[in-house]
Parts: structure tokens; sequence; C-alpha cells
């Protein structure tokens, strides 16, 4: 199981969002790739970075950050936020970027996806946002009619590494993950889905944790606010998730 530290990036400073809110922010440093060095120094093998502006925008913004947090980080990193093309995704592996997330364009495009994967394979994650279950694109803005397990079973065949699930109704929120939406949904397919939004200290990981010690299909879990706060010990996650 991976437990995977988020790094947010909005105007190039490390944030949070409650429920995707772009008003709704609490900074945590506006040194992205110290940040990155302090998770490598706890012991994370992985990190999950986002792109918001890029997400918002449809473009990649925040370029000089995630160069300053790959520079910084040893392990492997993936990242999403405003990659709709091709271009944009080869533009960013060559950076060193290990695995990118495709989640508005996996929607409105699936036959990228598709390609993608062929051109590069094992490095591309979908990302599926759900809100009220169902898909939520534009960086969260949108919702349409789509459900999460139609968009998952779309590309069941295409050779996708993993699936970022996240509720957005959870998101940033400390309220626990939706597991039972997350299981659902790892058992309908046989991608490996993450757990994300939501997670508040380490009991959700030990349920994320059992669940996947007990078949379903989960690859593991990210986590941000409760990490930044306290409320998650990073040392006492990566034990767990050991043993």
């Amino acid at each position: 199981m991976i437990l995977f530290p988020a790094i947010d990036l909005k105007d190039g400073q490390v944030v949070r969002l409650l429920y995707g809110d772009m008003d709704a922010v609490t900074v945590y440093g506006d040194n992205p790739g110290a940040q990155a060095a302090a998770f490598a120094d706890t012991g994370f093998d992985w990190l999950h970075v986002v792109d918001l502006n890029g997400a918002i925008e449809g473009r990649p913004v925040n370029r000089e950050a995630v160069e300053a947090i790959r520079a910084a980080f040893p392990g492997k990193m993936q990242l999403g936020g405003g990659i709709r093309s091709l271009e944009n995704i080869e533009a960013w592996l060559k950076i060193g970027v290990d695995r990118v997330i495709l989640g508005t364009i996996a929607a409105r495009d699936p036959e990228l996806v598709h390609e993608a994967c062929r051109r590069f394979p094992g490095q591309i994650v979908v990302g599926i946002d759900a809100k009220g279950g169902k898909v939520a694109v534009e960086g969260w803005v949108e919702t349409g009619e789509m459900t999460a397990l139609d968009l998952a079973q779309a590309f069941e065949t295409a050779g996708v590494a993993a699936i970022v699930f996240t509720d957005i109704d959870r998101d940033g929120a400390l309220t626990g993950v939706n597991l039972e939406a997350t299981v659902a949904l790892a058992d309908a397919v046989s991608i490996p889905v993450i757990a994300s939004g939501g997670v508040a200290d380490i009991e959700d990981i030990r349920a994320v944790k059992a669940a996947r010690d007990a078949g379903a299909n989960l690859e593991g879990a990210i986590s941000g606010r409760a990490l930044y706060d306290g409320r998650l010990d990073a040392r006492d996650a990566l034990a767990l998730i050991h043993a």
C-alpha cells in the first residue's frame, strides 16, 4: 500500500482547499521544494502533486514549482491539473514526473487516454472526481450526468496504471474517506484505485489498509490537510502501512 502525501499548488504556494473551492484556501507554505524535501526526509516514497491553477485554466501553470519539487524529492511523483494533450503529458514526463493524472480530458476525450496509455505505458493515471456520485470536471467546477463507475469502466482495457477517486464532498474536510464508494469502484474494475478526499487520521489509513488486505483492489490513499495539520502523524502512518 502506498500513502501519497499531497502537494497542491496555487500561485506557486503549497495550499489545501475545502471541497475543491479555490476561494476556500489555506496556505501551508511558499516553498514547494522544501515541502517535498520534508516529505522525503519523513520517509515517503511517492508524492501526489496537483496544479490547481492548471486544473481551472486547462493548461500547465505551476511549472516552476513542479520542477522545484522534482529536484527536491528523490522518490516518485504523480502530477495532475490542466494536462489536456499528449504534448502536455510528454513535457511533464520529460522533466521527471513518473505518472501524469488525466481528469477533465479523460471525461471529455477518452480516446486521448487510450492513446496516451499506448505511448506512455505505466505512466497514465485517470483522476475521477465525484460530487454526489457524478463526475466533476474543469477543476471540479462542472458536473454532468456521468457516474464515476461509467467513466472508470471506459478505461478497463486501456492500460491505465491507476485511478485516483476523489469524493469532493469530503475533500479537505477531515470527515473520513468514503471507503464504501471507493471499494465499490475498486471491486467493479480491474484498475487499482487510490482513495482520495477526507482522510482525517490514522484510522482512515487503517481502514484503507484493512480493505486492501481483505482483497479490495486499492493501491493506496492520498492525504493532505491531515498531514499538514498534524492530525495524521506521518511516521506512525508509514509504520502502519509497512507493518
